[in-house]
């Protein structure tokens, strides 16, 4: 058989399957007219406004409008660059992800897993209602509770604090930057913690209960089993997420940080990327230096989530 016989058959099948893609396609309308909304939904809301990326290389002024806006190149990527608050923002960015990231993302997986070995079904329950319930309050609740108990008028922590005599007068929680970080993550874990978890509890409810019989036999103790087959089962679905987590790294946050963080005193611990924009470009109408302010974290999250899933591919799970 010379080349060009083999070529021929080699590409009998792949028209034969190219025609079989519009025959599937026109026998399944009534499915694809059901998909079809959803694109055009997405389409509409998340791609025609990418157009808006250029207000980040114009100077924009609401009066004459995105197309009479002058062109100024990367002129607001330098201002943002050059800026005296960009390095203390970027410091604050990258220590309260990193934070969040080592502490709020261990811990749905460490709740999921102690819930997994409890067998009193009740208590089990009670544990994973009020484990959830914060999740679904607002983070402008949330916040005014949190305000609460650190008040220093009738406070529940300064009150406690006084009553086991460790401090004589009351303390300001939310005015000392010392204690900002700490406040913040232990309030962002409190409200996600519970939520996360229902994910790794579905995929530890997956796992084949015969890897456990067979440990039990072989004589394997609750913390081997945990650790050899449950953490193992579900490390894919722990793979993907921290990926996920990696990709936003830059977004330390906005409600909570905006909300406990409202005291001046704290802005040099608490400017993040979100809030500086929020403050700077929203509040002060630079529309233009807001937009590449957001270029800039969208362009550095892209980055570090295809390096976190090539990373992740070695251990034979990623995304792509």
């Amino acid at each position: 058989m010379n080349v060009a016989q083999l070529s021929a058959q080699t590409s009998k099948p792949t028209a034969k399957r190219s025609g079989n893609v519009f025959v599937r396609y026109f026998r399944q309308w009534d499915i694809q007219l059901m998909v079809w909304p959803g694109l055009l939904l997405i389409f509409t809301f998340s791609y025609i406004p990418m157009y808006g990326i250029l207000t980040a290389f114009k100077d924009y002024n609401i009066l004459k409008g995105f197309a009479d806006s002058p062109w100024v190149g990367f002129k607001h990527f330098q201002d943002f660059f050059s800026n005296h608050d960009f390095a203390h923002v970027m410091r604050n960015t990258i220590i309260i992800a990193l934070l969040k990231l080592a502490i709020g993302f261990p811990a749905p997986i460490i709740l999921a897993l102690m819930l997994n070995e409890v067998r009193h079904a009740f208590f089990k329950r009670l544990v994973q209602s009020v484990t959830y319930l914060p999740y679904f309050l607002s983070w402008v609740i949330v916040a005014g509770i949190v305000i609460s108990i650190l008040s220093v008028d009738n406070g529940s922590i300064n009150m406690a604090l006084q009553g086991v005599g460790l401090i004589d007068s009351p303390i300001n929680f939310l005015s000392i930057p010392q204690y900002f970080w700490t406040i913040l993550i232990t309030t962002n874990v409190w409200k996600e913690v519970g939520f996360g978890s229902i994910v790794f509890l579905a995929a530890i409810a997956g796992i084949d209960p015969h890897l456990y019989e067979a440990a039990e036999i072989d004589g394997a103790s609750k913390f081997k089993m945990m650790f050899l087959i449950t953490l193992p089962s579900i490390m894919p679905v722990v793979v993907i997420f921290l990926i996920l987590a990696i990709g936003n790294l830059l977004s330390a946050g906005f409600e909570d940080i905006l909300l406990l963080a409202k005291n001046p005193l704290l802005r040099g611990v608490s400017d993040v990327i979100d809030t500086y924009v929020y403050r700077i470009g929203i509040e002060n109408m630079r529309y233009s230096f807001a937009t590449a302010i957001g270029l800039f974290k969208a362009v550095i999250s892209v980055i570090l989530l295809v390096i976190a899933n090539q990373a992740a591919r070695r251990s034979g799970n990623s995304l792509w």
